[in-house]
């Protein structure tokens, strides 16, 4: 489908380019609308084109099935494998009403040698991302299931502009998985957030008291985007949103109590 450079120049990743390598790298971009579970990547692929997530979401799995991440646009899919030429380490699938742009991976190779600002924006995404897993990481090992939830849904209200009322990104069953959780599991916890002005009804999340969930949750902005860095690292959090600013990861399979 055809495509605005000027709307293309407004993601992340290519706002910064020079001239010649935008022209380079959209050359041969495609821009186009995929179907519910078209396989952007494969995991033990390697993939001829970056996919850059222009509107919608997408799943990132491995194993026998085992959701990830969830992507929502902007977002890169994969980056560190295209930039490294190497097999996709998860398949990603797309959502409903998806839109992806898929750039040559050669051509984003050849351009990010030559035009450092290109360079800059792909060393920006991967800390991003990097971030993220950490963040993730430390996410699970160091909470239980509950104040995970917890925390999972004030960074919804925060994306959200600190709506109350949330729609779910994806289904409970998928939730549970990026949590570390089983689908009971989840249920129950969201049975055991009621008091704190937790409602649930299907995919919708009324948030009656922000506050008091917060006080359960205990923030930690060396761990969550929604919270507030130390004063030494001001907007650090704000940064890696404008990299992946809606990226959900869950690192570990394990089940914690």
């Amino acid at each position: 489908m055809p495509f605005d450079p000027a709307d293309l120049r407004k993601l992340p990743l290519l706002a910064s380019a020079s001239t010649e390598s935008f022209a380079q790298l959209t050359r041969d971009a495609v821009l186009q609308r995929v179907s519910r579970r078209t396989a952007l990547t494969v995991e033990g692929e390697v993939s001829a084109y970056l996919p850059i997530l222009t509107e919608g979401s997408i799943a990132l799995e491995s194993g026998q099935g085992a959701t990830l991440a969830l992507l929502e646009a902007p977002a890169t899919v994969m980056l560190a494998s295209v930039v490294l030429d190497v097999s996709a380490l998860v398949t990603a699938w797309a959502a409903p009403r998806s839109e992806v742009l898929l750039i040559p991976g050669e051509a984003l190779r050849q351009a990010a040698r030559t035009d450092p600002a290109l360079a800059f924006a792909v060393s920006e995404e991967l800390s991003g991302c990097y971030s993220g897993v950490v963040r993730a990481l430390k996410n699970q090992r160091l909470r239980g299931t509950l104040e995970r939830l917890a925390n999972y849904l004030l960074t919804r209200h925060r994306r959200q502009d600190g709506a109350t009322s949330l729609r779910l990104p994806s289904r409970k069953r998928v939730l549970a998985s990026l949590l570390g959780m089983t689908p009971e599991n989840l249920s129950r916890g969201f049975a055991s957030l009621a008091p704190l002005g937790v409602e649930v009804d299907g995919p919708t999340v009324t948030l009656k008291r922000p506050g008091a969930l917060m006080q359960l949750a205990g923030p930690d902005g060396a761990i969550d985007n929604h919270a507030a860095f130390d004063a030494a690292h001001p907007g650090q959090a704000d940064r890696e949103r404008r990299r992946v600013p809606a990226f959900e990861l869950s690192v570990a399979k394990d089940i914690r109590p």
